[in-house]
């Protein structure tokens, strides 16, 4: 029963961080396209890590994570606001690097194929 909570406040907590983040920064630092990925919640829902996948270079990556890590106290009043909890956990924000990981594993996939069908022939 827990952990079914735990997950159904997780995946709120995803849902309005992302409307926070698209809606209410107004910090010229943000640049790129910003999407929360996934939410990593304590079982007794103190503490929240938040998963960020940002479109752009790393030095445009790494300086909107400081950006959004430097607004984690607005972005925990903001949620405070919007989800009814008793405490609204501690946020921290990490980089989510599987998604550029998968489109190179995909990459790398298809040029196995590719030279597979030139060694064969096709």
């Amino acid at each position: 029963m827990a952990k079914l909570r735990v997950q159904r406040v997780s995946e709120e907590l995803k849902r309005e961080i992302s409307d926070i983040l698209r809606n209410n920064l107004k910090d010229p630092r943000i640049s790129g396209i910003i999407s929360v990925t996934d939410v990593s919640l304590s079982n007794d829902l103190s503490q929240a890590k938040i998963y960020l996948s940002i479109y752009g270079s790393d030095a445009e990556q790494e300086k909107t994570l400081k950006a959004i890590a430097g607004a984690a106290g607005f972005i925990r009043s903001e949620v405070g606001a919007r989800v009814k909890l008793r405490h609204t956990p501690e946020l921290s924000f990490h980089l989510d690097n599987s998604l550029a990981y998968g489109a190179h594993i995909n990459r790398v996939l298809s040029e196995i194929k590719k030279t597979e069908r030139d060694l064969n022939g096709e």
